[in-house]
């Protein structure tokens, strides 16, 4: 892996990069050109059926690990991943589109995350119940079991570092089926772990045809968990799948965010700090900010300063120095985007800049803004994931509450306020997962992850992304 290359493509089975042998293969694209960066392997049952014995293998061994060998084994990974950040970087710019300093602050959220995990592996207590003399009762935790681990491409260094993070303190072995448009993002740091001295039978990558893959590891009683991360959709098809054997589930799916601006907020820091976070990532972001319910005296002045500042955004390749929006990650990005922005437009909305794709080569689409949009519009009700900011007035704190809680989404919300009373009322009516205020800034390796309602149960990061990998045990003796 270099910085002028694009890698080998392969899976990783006991160790082992696995490729060839007359396999399926999957084009890998790079978004900013069109080009093909190179051909995928995806498995075969043979391929899955192996994983699917090493990876029991690997549980019997990593569960008699200590947490010293965890920690050291992350802290490990951690290293490497500074060490090759720019490699992991470029890695991600070339088969996502992000910009480059996007895809570098990934892999120190990966760093972050290791390092937390390697300190938390040491803090999972048990606890002594109190009991009369002669008895005694005890609560353990253990590791829950193999895991099979779905990661989306958006994040593709830092969604596989989640998977595989909380699973390795636990004690748990991996099977990690990563995006096949970003492999090896994925594979890059899962090589880092290797590397630092995981057991190869800990943790393997697989790539194929996502609903073949997803059946035959859920249908295994190897597999004791799924964790996944992406669309409602497709979560709910995969929790009725590990429904049919009971296996634990932590599914942090889609999301919808509503931003509430109240008339008292600090509109210049709202605008700037707001538009930074939409367009990263081209809006490709499960917490994007993108319903912005805005209370009517401060309307105009929002919207316009919002509009004004997308319109300057530079898009480019993510490799271009001072480039502040990539491509979109694939094809059905800019179709959705016009498909979306279409209907709206076409029902009454007001398209203020933006609204179309940009160049003639990759998937570029132009920051875009919408306003006064019917609710009955799919954008109003559909997350566009894209590089949309959807603008609306409402008269007052209620109405603008009730249109943050009309969907059945709950992952991430934003409010925009001075008054202790509106944050107190935010906080406590708004129905999410989590919330920023004056903030967009909503994620941190100490912090848990996730979501309510549609947008899925369960947790990743912070010590509750350690324990969502174990189960409780209570142990009474006379």
């Amino acid at each position: 892996m270099t910085t002028t290359t694009y890698p080998s493509l392969c899976m990783i089975i006991n160790g082992q990069r696995v490729s060839g042998g007359g396999r399926r293969t999957h084009a890998v694209v790079n978004p900013a050109t069109g080009a093909v960066l190179g051909e995928l392997p995806l498995a075969d049952v043979a391929d899955l059926d192996a994983a699917l014995d090493v990876a029991a293998q690997g549980f019997a061994l990593w569960r008699k690990s200590t947490p010293q060998q965890r920690a050291a084994v992350l802290n490990g990974a951690a290293r490497m991943m500074l060490e090759r950040q720019e490699d992991l970087a470029r890695i991600a710019t070339l088969e996502q589109g992000k910009t480059l300093p996007e895809a570098r602050i990934e892999v120190l959220m990966n760093v972050g995350l290791f390092q937390f995990y390697a300190g938390e592996v040491q803090r999972v207590y048990g606890r002594a119940l109190v009991r009369p003399t002669g008895m005694r009762s005890t609560v353990t935790h253990e590791p829950v079991g193999p895991v099979a681990a779905f990661a989306p491409w958006n994040f593709p260094l830092g969604n596989p570092g989640r998977k595989l993070g909380a699973p390795i303190a636990a004690g748990c072995s991996v099977i990690l089926k990563a995006a096949e448009e970003t492999p090896a993002s994925a594979l890059g740091v899962l090589q880092c772990l290797l590397d630092a001295g995981l057991p190869p039978q800990v943790a393997q990558a697989v790539f194929g045809v996502p609903d073949e893959v997803s059946r035959h590891l859920l249908g295994s009683p190897v597999i004791r968990k799924l964790s996944f991360t992406g669309s409602t959709q497709v979560g709910q098809h995969l929790a009725k799948l590990a429904a049919d054997d009971m296996k634990r589930t932590t599914m942090e799916l889609g999301g919808h965010g509503p931003v509430l601006v109240f008339a008292d907020a600090d509109l210049d820091r709202a605008i700037e700090t707001a538009v930074a976070h939409k367009y990263r990532n081209a809006g490709q972001v499960c917490v994007s900010p993108t319903r912005f319910i805005v209370e009517e005296p401060v309307f105009e002045a929002f919207r316009d300063g919002f509009a004004a500042r997308a319109a300057q955004m530079r898009v480019g390749n993510g490799l271009e120095d001072g480039v502040q929006m990539g491509p979109m990650a694939n094809p059905r990005r800019p179709e959705a985007m016009e498909r979306l922005i279409g209907d709206a437009v076409a029902r009454g909305a007001r398209l203020h800049t933006g609204g179309e794709r940009v160049g003639n080569a990759g998937f570029f689409f132009a920051p875009s803004v919408l306003s006064d949009i019917p609710l009955d519009a799919a954008i109003m009700n559909e997350e566009p994931f894209g590089p949309v900011a959807l603008i609306n007035r409402f008269a007052d704190a209620d109405a603008m509450i009730a249109e943050a809680n009309r969907l059945p989404y709950g992952l991430a919300a934003y409010a925009w306020c001075q008054g202790h009373a509106t944050r107190a009322r935010v906080a406590a009516e708004v129905e999410t997962g989590m919330l920023g205020i004056n903030t967009t800034m909503i994620g941190g390796a100490d912090a848990p992850f996730g979501g309510v309602k549609w947008s899925g149960h369960g947790h990743e990061d912070g010590p509750e992304g350690l324990m969502a990998c174990l189960v409780t045990k209570t142990v009474h003796e006379a």
